[in-house]
């Protein structure tokens, strides 16, 4: 196929046209060929980020690699592959992987129009022509929208038009990380505590989750930079920060690394050297009362480096818990299966009635309430509605009040009784 030309410069084949090329070259070898559509573009915004669709890509990565179909990731994000009707049950599989990884978006909410079209599927014997056709106007749409886009450039180019933030690119990431090793970030680190709140009485602490404040942090280092330009490099910025709070943890002085606490980290943080160093310092016993917390997200970018990091973790007596679990995909998660310790789940009112209510109250009572954190707790509402689902540990910024008040009574009573 020879590339269209922009002025001077070769213009590269969009993934459009090659998909149409692919397709009108398996006209003759369409039988026991099979083709899904993965519609991500139908997600919310926050859902089809730069590393959605690279983890959504990698899930076929293993078929390809086998030579058993072709992944196309479009411009609009979504994704066609193309594949050997023989792998038919390894590509549902795949499906299911990436449904349950984006279960948290209102595409897959039991009211959702449409709900169910994240996936349209094509057998070639019988579909061919449906999916040429679907190429063809994709070829369309994408010439059209980059004829609009050079229509776009040219008066903003002279304009200079203003951004929301500079955009996070390598070279900026590099200047931060520089910055990140050589600053004292002690000022920035945050505490806050899981406390077990039953009935009436008041809460008590568990343990405190260390955690870097990344909105002081921008403020301070990046009051220029859109973060949100590019969560890939945000993510590498995230792991600068895991090792920079080990380093922290690692002082001698400090009395947090004899237990009780919860830290932060990506899975590739936790397989580092520098956690290596973290794990050589705690002091003996204390390990059994520290909890790591990995990402829902860490299970899927690589399951079998999350797989390795929990056996290691409990292999040195720590306990790992997922963070970052909704409603949504509480009911996806099987914590006997996924050999975690605790699950953290995000209050919202919207779990509290109807069929998400009843559904949110039978995962937790699968995976047992005792075993249950509800973070994010911003009114009583939330430990009234945690505590009659039988769970009693709490975080959030209302717990925190609690233990203000609580800790000024005390003081208020010890006062009173020296007079």
């Amino acid at each position: 196929m020879s590339m269209m030309k922009s002025g001077n410069q070769p213009r590269l084949p969009s993934h459009e046209s090659l998909l149409l090329d692919y397709v009108r070259k398996l006209e003759k070898h369409r039988k026991n060929r099979a083709a899904v559509h993965v519609h991500l573009s139908a997600l919310n915004p926050q859902n089809r980020r730069e590393h959605h669709v690279r983890i959504a890509a990698n899930t076929f990565e293993n078929l390809v690699k086998q030579l058993m179909g072709q992944i196309f990731v479009l411009s609009n994000t979504d994704m066609i592959f193309i594949y050997k009707e023989t792998c038919q049950d390894d590509v549902e599989s795949s499906i299911v992987k990436l449904r349950f990884l984006f279960s948290d978006d209102p595409l897959f909410s039991e009211d959702a129009p449409g709900r169910g079209e994240f996936a349209t599927w094509y057998h070639l014997s019988k579909d061919y022509d449906k999916l040429l056709g679907q190429a063809q106007g994709m070829v369309r749409e994408e010439e059209e929208r980059r004829a609009l886009d050079q229509v776009k450039a040219a008066p903003n180019a002279a304009a200079g038009a203003p951004r929301k933030g500079n955009p996070l690119t390598p070279q900026v990431l590099a200047r931060v990380e520089d910055a990140l090793n050589q600053a004292d970030l002690s000022n920035h680190l945050r505490r806050q505590a899981v406390c077990a709140v039953v009935g009436k009485a008041p809460p008590q602490p568990v343990f405190n989750e260390l955690f870097i404040s990344i909105g002081d942090l921008r403020d301070t280092l990046l009051p220029s930079v859109n973060l949100a330009s590019s969560p890939w490099l945000f993510q590498n910025l995230t792991e600068t920060l895991d090792r920079r709070v080990l380093a922290m943890l690692n002082k001698h002085d400090d009395r947090t690394l004899s237990g009780d606490i919860s830290i932060n980290l990506n899975v590739a943080t936790l397989l580092s050297p520098e956690f290596l160093v973290f794990d050589d310092n705690i002091k003996t016993g204390a390990r059994g009362t520290i909890v790591l917390e990995l990402q829902k997200i860490d299970i899927f970018a690589d399951p079998g480096a999350f797989l390795f990091a929990r056996d290691f973790a409990h292999d040195r007596s720590y306990r790992v818990c997922i963070d970052g679990v909704n409603w949504q995909t509480l009911p996806f998660m099987r914590r006997d299966r996924l050999g975690v310790d605790m699950v953290k789940l995000i209050w919202d009112p919207d779990m509290t009635g109807g069929a998400a209510g009843e559904q949110t109250l039978e995962s937790i009572k699968r995976i047992g309430p005792q075993r249950m954190i509800l973070c994010r707790v911003d009114d009583q509402r939330a430990i009234d509605w945690g505590q009659s689902a039988g769970i009693t540990m709490f975080q959030g910024r209302f717990v925190e009040q609690l233990l203000a008040e609580e800790a000024k009574r005390r003081g208020g009573a010890t006062l009173r009784r020296r007079r």
